[in-house]
């Protein structure tokens, strides 16, 4: 698959403003699944950028973030790879190849990255013989937990991408 170079570098910005946002939440000791700072730049690849750069910025994202800095820690990595991952396919999928509208693509890609991350966590709950709490108490606890991630995210995203479409060239 062929890519423009404005492409790749979108996505190599997009990939450094993760880690660079990730890292300052943490380093000012604030839980990273209260704000969800890595959330944010995937969706704007997906949006920006199509299913293919979205996934592929979203799998990295996690991964450089834990290679430089050890956060996410395992085995919540492995977690965020999947969720991230999703983000920036579906956001992509949904919004540059169906047309759909932006508020519910993000919304929609909210809640298919969170169902991925839920499986995830069961299927590695059940792959290391672990006892798992019901998975609707997860998925409560981890959307209870990223309410003013997901506030973040609703109206800062719409505004970067309207923003972003506007002045591109």
């Amino acid at each position: 698959m062929k890519y423009k170079t404005r492409d790749l570098v979108t996505s190599g910005v997009l990939l450094g403003i993760s880690i660079v946002i990730s890292t300052a939440i943490h380093m000012s000791g604030i839980d990273g699944s209260i704000f969800l700072p890595m959330h944010i730049p995937v969706m704007i690849a997906g949006f920006l950028l199509g299913p293919s750069l979205g996934l592929i910025v979203g799998f990295l994202s996690p991964l450089l973030n834990h290679a430089l800095t050890g956060m996410p820690p395992i085995p919540v990595l492995w977690i965020m790879l999947v969720e991230l991952s999703i983000y920036g396919l579906i956001s992509g999928y949904l919004y540059k190849r169906l047309n759909m509208n932006l508020i519910f693509s993000l919304i929609i890609s909210m809640i298919i990255g969170r169902m991925g991350a839920a499986l995830t966590i069961l299927l590695l709950g059940q792959g290391f013989g672990l006892p798992m709490p019901p998975l609707d108490i997860y998925v409560y606890g981890m959307t209870l937990t990223a309410i003013p991630g997901i506030i973040i995210q609703i109206i800062l995203i719409p505004i970067l991408i309207k923003t972003y479409e506007k002045y591109r060239e």
